[in-house]
């Protein structure tokens, strides 16, 4: 097996995360429990994730169906368990498509392309969780 990150503890609840392709990112917990508020949650980052691996999909499809996208904004919401270990249930995604005459069936396609076949954190989150997914497009000159 492959070696993708590290995860170094720092002090408190502070850690850094290095990836295998050298990029770092600070984790931290929050104060209520004796972290210092300094990144990021490891479960936020959870989302982060899906939202960076479906908008590369997204994007990528978009461009070979030779759409002009200018801006692509990926809001994940969820919701967890009440209990530990605290997973989540629900995952909503919500994309937000800018640009000039885009073809609203094409960004439906990406979207389910990508929520169907090619995120690989989408998939695999939907093992533990239900997924959902929707999509705005908006106009720019």
């Amino acid at each position: 097996m492959d070696r993708i990150a590290t995860v170094k503890w720092l002090d408190n609840l502070t850690m850094v995360g290095e990836t295998a392709s050298g990029h770092g990112v600070v984790m931290d917990g929050p104060p209520d429990i004796g972290g210092q508020n300094l990144g990021p949650r490891p479960m936020e980052m959870v989302l982060v994730g899906l939202g960076g691996c479906t908008t590369v999909d997204v994007i990528m499809i978009l461009k070979k169906a030779q759409q002009q996208v200018a801006d692509c904004r990926v809001e994940v919401s969820a919701e967890r368990a009440e209990t530990v270990p605290k997973v989540y249930t629900k995952i909503h995604v919500h994309y937000v498509v800018s640009g000039r005459n885009l073809d609203p069936k094409k960004v439906e396609r990406a979207v389910k392309l990508s929520a169907e076949k090619y995120c690989s954190v989408s998939k695999m989150l939907e093992q533990a969780a239900e997924v959902t997914h929707d999509f705005e497009v908006v106009e720019v000159d």
